[in-house]
């Protein structure tokens, strides 16, 4: 089953727990700190594989998570590493955001990025130790792993893309000249998802197309099919354009060659500026003065229409023919432009500084750097308070603080972390 969206959870794994414990042995009588740090947590990766075309697997498994850090031990052992999960997704595949932003764009395969790190471990008491602190009975608990909500969208990766409304033999075609087998019917909308194809063009010589369900007029506002597929021709280099010679829906060809020309403008404006190449199918319905006054209509305009039978397979060759020619000129002009720089993408949140607001309830204080500090100590020992306050003092955190009016019992609060002990005025 084809299926080219997909929203998942990720969530990193937490960080493993520093520990406290003092050595003390026959060899070493005065011991000191061993606690070991806690692990990292595992970060989520997704990365785009050749071997995936579908997001289908992605249905009935909302969530990915990494694994946990181990916790610290005695004797200075830090807890192992959490393994990163590699979350395999197709190539052409766009990560977004909940809110729509672009977070990564896999376009090719072994990209990768990394959509949610794993937390920090926390610190055992020997990394406390110093010479002023000998003995410290202090700890870090590890933080969970970011965790947010991700729209997976499938882009196919595609040299040409057939275009055009429906029941104007898009299908017929990519089954013509290729060996999909697409579904091929007299009612509109036969095409419900895209067909991609490999075309032979003379025994050495190959290019992917893919046929896109039939546009309608307003497809880039949701009307008919054509809103959900047309990302999957952002990425071709070449657009080839089919219209309905014979009218057999009684729609005119040049008409529906402007609409749908619209609509791809409406969608994406870089699509305005694809090579097109014009194929008016159909043919054998009309005859020859009809075939040549709609050709005239078109060059016009400065367009080329080239006509052609799918039933018959009359001029098809030649198309495939000026498409490969027209496809070799894209590649020849990338050949001169910079590659793009493929590396792991990180997330990180910006945030700087802190910020005192008071209430009635009291103090208040936020900002990533304090908030993380105060969720990781456990604040269980004197060590840790008086800890705790030399941060908060060398931050600058307890001067904001006095010159808010801080006094002595009133109550303070961290992020989501109240604290249990007064800090001095």
């Amino acid at each position: 089953m084809f299926l080219d969206e997909a929203t998942i959870r990720v969530r990193g794994g937490r960080g493993g727990s520093g520990v406290v414990h003092f050595l003390s042995s026959r060899h070493n009588p005065r011991g000191g700190p061993d606690g070991g740090n806690g692990g990292p947590g595992g970060d989520v990766v997704l990365r785009a594989t050749p071997s995936m075309s579908t997001l289908y697997s992605f249905r009935n498994r909302p969530l990915f998570a990494g694994r946990d850090g181990g916790s610290g031990a005695r004797n200075r052992q830090n807890g192992a590493a959490g393994e990163e999960l590699v979350v395999h997704v197709p190539v052409g595949t766009v990560v977004r955001g909940p809110d729509g932003e672009i977070l990564a764009d896999l376009a090719l395969a072994n990209d990768e990025v990394i959509v949610a790190r794993g937390g920090e471990g926390g610190r055992g008491n020997c990394s406390f130790a110093c010479s002023t602190r000998t003995t410290p009975r202090l700890r870090e608990r590890g933080l969970p792993g970011d965790a947010r909500l991700l729209r997976l969208e499938l882009r196919l990766i595609a040299d040409v893309g057939i275009i055009g409304y429906p029941n104007v033999g898009k299908s017929s075609l990519i089954s013509a000249i290729s060996g999909k087998r697409a579904k091929v019917a007299d009612y509109p909308f036969t095409t419900l998802v895209p067909n991609l194809g490999v075309v032979d063009v003379d025994g050495r010589n190959q290019f992917v197309a893919v046929d896109v369900p039939g546009l309608v007029e307003g497809a880039h506002e949701g009307r008919g099919l054509g809103d959900r597929f047309l990302r999957h021709i952002e990425r071709t280099r070449v657009l080839l354009h089919m219209v309905d010679l014979a009218r057999l829906d009684g729609r005119d060809p040049l008409e529906d060659y402007h609409r749908i020309n619209h609509e791809l403008v409406s969608f994406a404006p870089a699509l305005g500026a694809r090579p097109q190449l014009v194929a008016g199918n159909k043919i054998d319905l009309i005859s020859g003065e009809e075939a040549e006054a709609l050709r005239e209509r078109f060059a016009a305009l400065g367009v080329e229409l080239v006509p052609i039978s799918v039933a018959t397979m009359s001029g098809v060759r030649d198309v495939v023919q000026r498409v490969y020619r027209m496809l070799v000129e894209e590649r020849e002009k990338e050949l001169f432009a910079p590659a793009p720089l493929r590396r792991r993408v990180y997330q990180f949140h910006g945030e700087t500084g802190f910020r005192v607001e008071r209430d009635e309830s009291g103090f208040r204080i936020t900002g990533q750097e304090v908030e993380t500090l105060a969720r990781k100590l456990v604040l269980t020992s004197r060590d840790a308070e008086e800890y705790l306050r030399d941060r908060l003092e060398k931050m600058g955190v307890t001067k904001e603080l006095r010159r808010l009016g801080y006094r002595a019992g009133d109550a303070v609060r961290i992020g989501e972390v109240g604290l249990a002990f007064e800090l001095e005025e």
